[in-house]
């Protein structure tokens, strides 16, 4: 990820600060200028809740190649507490242990490395709990 993108979304990736529509109260993950329910164009920020549900997961055999020492890894799309839904990778589960519905807690690790001398990217991963 470029330095400049990777400083724009550190409110999102680190803090996991939300757009709040002033006029329908929608959550909006990342945050975006217009209200997608009402096109209200006023948002408070908000931190969002760490926890939510997973609603589908696939696993990844043949992964692009920042995540190529991961790999199988799941991707799953979780709707959070809050409303908006994040696709994340999970990790710390057994095989068959993962199943739509089940909670999951939102955790702060590595995601992946511009090689050796490269930055380390972090970011939110999904742990069943």
């Amino acid at each position: 990820m470029p330095t400049a993108r990777g400083w724009r979304e550190y409110p999102q990736r680190y803090r996991y600060e939300a757009a709040v529509c002033k006029k329908c109260n929608k959550w909006h993950f990342p945050p975006r200028l217009i209200c997608d329910e009402c096109k209200g164009q006023e948002f408070e920020t908000k931190a969002m809740k760490r926890s939510g549900k997973i609603l589908t997961y696939t696993t990844i055999r043949v992964p692009p190649a920042p995540f190529k020492d991961q790999a199988p890894y799941l991707v799953a799309v979780v709707e959070m507490d809050d409303g908006p839904r994040l696709t994340m990778m999970v990790t710390d589960y057994r095989d068959k242990e993962l199943k739509i519905g089940q909670r999951v807690k939102l955790e702060f690790r590595r995601l992946s490395d511009d090689g050796d001398a490269g930055t380390i990217n972090y970011g939110y991963k999904a742990v069943p709990v």
